[in-house]
């Protein structure tokens, strides 16, 4: 009985002491709201939310053009034969680099043999009437017309033996350019038809991207102006390129034109057929920026803190802004802020508007002037193409 009653009493002893507790924690929690204790309210000082602050400064934002085109090789063919007929020889492996004129593929050839064969009998037997003739006219035996005939006779015949020649040569397919062999599923035996792909060759030291342009960028671009390029297979490595050239005609159905791009492609690690982003600068300006972390996007809108003094300390206000370029994690500020504003830098997602704040330390990377890093520019989002 006695044990039990003991139980009772710390039961009671302990509801108690975590009533005191709850009632501290209100207490402590109304002065923190307030402002009140020691430091409460100045710069970097206080008990609201530590976060770090940024200035809004003038930086350079570049405009960009941003499409997607494809890659293809400087030259691209794929490698047919004229005739049907057996392979006879298979002269290259899949993958290999060969020089113009290197041969491929070697048809059967038994026709076009005994015809050279054949050729050549009629020019030595031309050769020889010619000779003998011209022997006979010199002595004055023979008459210059029959010289004449056989020298006709023995052009004919070497002109016969050059034609057998052109055919046998037609039956060794070589390399039309320098470039890279695709993979083949042909071998000695098998049967080609005319136009049938025997392997491909591509020329991909240097790649060409076609990428189509809205026609209202046209008076902006121009052969020799610089591009970059990233591809989905290299994460965000750049690929820098030019504007070799711009299509004549404009789509009527996309009202775009096509531009081609050349790329430098040491390696070969740009395919023919990758798909490519393509961003194309238009030009540079100077307007406010801030840090990529103190812009919140809601909807079609965006807003930021703003740091604000007041006689208990500073404050976080919600300010609406209006956003263009993004660009080396600066975001272009259009309306809604100055330059020399003071911003919150990072932890927005645990502030209230009119919340006090205190200074913890510098945002990452304040809204200055950097110089340029080297990262690629974002399009404007009213750039989407």
């Amino acid at each position: 009985m006695i044990k039990r009653h003991f139980f009772l009493v710390a039961a009671i002893v302990l509801l108690g002491l975590m009533i005191v507790a709850v009632v501290l924690r209100m207490a402590f929690s109304g002065d923190e709201k307030s402002g009140g204790g020691p430091g409460g309210g100045g710069a970097g000082g206080g008990r609201g939310q530590a976060v770090s602050e940024a200035v809004i400064a003038t930086r350079s934002f570049t405009d960009e053009i941003r499409v997607l085109g494809v890659a293809r090789g400087r030259r691209s063919v794929n490698i047919t034969s004229s005739t049907s007929e057996l392979i006879t020889r298979v002269l290259f492996t899949d993958g290999q680099r060969v020089a113009a004129g290197a041969p491929l593929v070697e048809l059967q050839a038994r026709e076009e043999d005994a015809g050279i064969i054949e050729a050549r009998a009629q020019v030595a037997q031309a050769q020889r009437q010619f000779d003998r003739y011209k022997t006979l006219a010199d002595r004055g035996i023979a008459p210059r017309v029959t010289v004449e005939d056989a020298e006709t006779a023995l052009a004919t015949a070497q002109a016969s033996l050059t034609a057998a020649q052109a055919r046998r040569g037609d039956r060794l397919i070589r390399a039309p350019f320098a470039g890279v062999l695709g993979l083949s599923s042909v071998t000695a035996g098998t049967l080609v038809n005319p136009g049938g792909i025997i392997t491909t060759l591509d020329d991909i030291d240097v790649v060409r991207v076609d990428f189509p342009v809205p026609e209202r960028y046209l008076g902006v671009l121009r052969a020799g102006t610089p591009i970059r390029a990233t591809i989905d297979a290299y994460n965000d490595e750049v690929f820098s390129g030019r504007i070799a050239l711009i299509d004549t005609r404009i789509n009527e159905q996309t009202r775009a034109v096509t531009a081609r791009a050349e790329i430098p492609n040491p390696g070969g690690r740009i395919r023919p057929g990758m798909a490519v982003r393509v961003a194309v600068q238009q030009g540079q300006r100077m307007a406010p920026g801030a840090p990529e972390a103190a812009v919140q996007y809601e909807g079609d809108g965006a807003f930021v803190y703003r740091i604000a003094g007041g006689e208990r300390g500073s404050t976080a206000q919600r300010v609406e802004v209006e956003t263009g370029s993004v660009e080396g994690g600066f975001v272009e500020i259009l309306s809604g802020l100055n330059v020399g504003d003071r911003i919150v830098g990072s932890g927005l997602n645990r502030i209230q508007p009119g919340a006090p704040v205190r200074l913890g330390g510098q945002g990452g990377r304040q809204g200055g002037r950097l110089p340029d890093s080297g990262s690629a520019p974002v399009a404007p989002r009213s750039a989407t193409r």
